[in-house]
């Protein structure tokens, strides 16, 4: 019998997964391919107390590393896994570039295969202060570089990375197919009373480049209208000013994080109106889960959401943008956009699709000798002078490659 191909999946918090983009991808390849290939994940101690740690999951090995996947320890949590992984894998799957500064070490003294999923463009993220911008604006170079096969999950991306390092980059999404549709119980509503009206909802991390401020002070304008908003307000100044500044707006209700997939989905699935603000990343797991719930979307006008969303979903600039498309869309466009999602996010965006994109790669990327490129005029600009620019464009939230900024 034929030795299965060691698959290491390194940069996630773990499995089980609680919350998170990388760790639902994770317990979906887990689920999805545990049986075809031998795979172990990585996962932060500080996240799984001692007395709750599995030495296996769903077929695949665990590995605790003593750090936060997240944050500045992201660094080293991420180059302790890449270095243990080397002497027990022939795949390394790494999602995020923390720790890319290891790669090169690994391409040129190892024989090991390197797939890496750049998360998006981190570095432009406002949360990040100026020399952590640099060093991850540098990670991300590297980790193209050095990678046998970059993935983006999101043509955006594609075209960014082909701008910039003349990459062709390969682009895997996010599946959506772990939503459940869920009538609210009469326990539901007395829990949750705006379960009984129209409501809009939006779920994210608390943060500025998901236009938290551009969202809520539209529906501040907006008393007729009630919006549910789940975050990690607690977690900043910035969720904690505006957590307060709500109080007396009796038309927004700001809930903490949700873990419970029923109740997340209760509350999300119910709603009239999706609303999506991230304008940084790339395909955003929140919307493609909305989508496949067939909710109408109202997201970000930037070209990562409207890739993800096939131009078909409803856009805004700013909180006067949101504030008319909620007053004037008429009930027969939102349930047209609703179906239009639903239909999208059933034909692009399941696990069994995401899972078959990753074993293709796993088996390319075995018989890979050198990466491919394209030709970019980009690659000859100057790092300080690209990175200049990509910063303002932040700062003014349009998209630097958006052709429809």
């Amino acid at each position: 019998m034929k030795a299965k191909k060691r698959i290491a999946i390194i940069g996630s918090v773990g499995v089980p997964a609680t919350y998170g983009g990388f760790e639902t991808l994770t317990e979906h390849l887990v689920d999805n391919l545990a049986e075809q290939y031998d795979i172990t994940v990585y996962c932060s101690g500080k996240k799984y107390p001692k007395e709750k740690r599995l030495s296996q999951y769903k077929g695949a090995k665990l590995i605790y590393v003593p750090l936060d996947a997240n944050g500045f320890q992201s660094i080293a949590y991420d180059a302790i896994s890449i270095f243990h992984a080397v002497f027990r894998s022939d795949v390394l799957l790494i999602l995020g570039v923390a720790g890319s500064w290891m790669l090169p070490f690994v391409k040129y003294f190892t024989k090991k295969k390197i797939i890496i999923s750049i998360d998006g463009v981190e570095w432009k993220r406002d949360k990040w202060n100026r020399i952590v911008q640099w060093y991850l604006f540098w990670a991300e170079k590297i980790a193209v570089k050095y990678s046998h096969i970059d993935i983006s999950d999101n043509e955006s991306i594609q075209d960014y990375t082909a701008m910039r390092y003349g990459s062709l980059s390969r682009i895997i999404e996010y599946g959506a197919d772990h939503t459940m549709k869920v009538t609210p119980t009469e326990e539901d509503k007395i829990e949750f009373p705006f379960l009984n009206k129209p409501y809009a909802f939006k779920v994210c991390r608390i943060e500025p480049e998901n236009n938290v401020h551009e969202v809520l002070e539209a529906f501040m304008e907006l008393p007729e209208h009630t919006l549910v908003m789940v975050g990690n307000w607690n977690n900043s100044e910035f969720g904690k000013f505006f957590r307060n500044k709500c109080l007396d707006y009796e038309n927004i209700i700001l809930l903490d994080p949700i873990y419970d997939q029923r109740k997340l989905d209760a509350l999300r699935g119910n709603a009239s109106i999706y609303i999506h603000g991230h304008s940084a990343g790339g395909t955003n797991p929140s919307l493609v889960e909305a989508m496949y719930l067939g909710l109408p979307i109202m997201a970000f006008n930037v070209s990562y959401n409207r890739k993800t969303t096939e131009e078909k979903a409803l856009y805004f600039k700013n909180q006067f943008d949101l504030i008319d498309l909620v007053e004037e869309t008429s009930e027969e466009t939102l349930r047209e956009v609703g179906v239009q999602m639903d239909e999208i996010a059933k034909r692009r965006y399941t696990w069994k699709t995401i899972a078959i994109k990753y074993s293709a790669l796993f088996e390319e990327v075995m018989s890979i000798k050198k990466k491919g490129d394209i030709s970019s005029n980009t690659k000859k600009m100057d790092d300080e002078k690209l990175l200049e620019l990509n910063i303002a464009h932040l700062k003014h939230q349009k998209n630097f490659y958006d052709p429809k900024k």
